[in-house]
């Protein structure tokens, strides 16, 4: 009987494990997202920066390429996200949940319920 209750035992704490993990992948992927979103923001305000700069000084826009410029500038901003990016996805491959083997803990106890 005290099998029965510890295999049901873990299958139930299976499943609140499981839960857990999908929860910590949702909070990841928000995370990602929020630093995606406060990455463009960055980019926008420095681009915008750039420009006020420039159109303050007298500089036309017409000699510098607004693309040059703007991959410039992801580039320099991009640097600390794409670390936490890498630190996301490996924390989001590492979310799972250990799925218990009934038949290898029902065969490692074999003996002992047979005989």
């Amino acid at each position: 009987m005290g099998q029965v209750v510890s295999d049901i035992t873990e299958i139930l704490d299976y499943k609140d494990a499981k839960k857990a993990a999908k929860n910590q992948r949702q909070e990841i992927i928000a995370q990602m997202a929020a630093d995606e979103a406060e990455k463009t923001n960055l980019v926008k305000k420095a681009l915008a920066t750039q420009r006020a700069k420039y159109g303050a000084s007298g500089m036309r826009t017409a000699g510098i390429t607004e693309g040059a410029v703007l991959r410039r500038l992801k580039s320099e901003t991009a640097a600390p996200y794409e670390e936490k990016r890498r630190n996301n996805m490996t924390k989001l491959k590492n979310a799972r949940a250990k799925k218990p083997n009934l038949l290898k803990s029902l065969l490692s106890r074999f003996d002992d319920l047979v005989g």
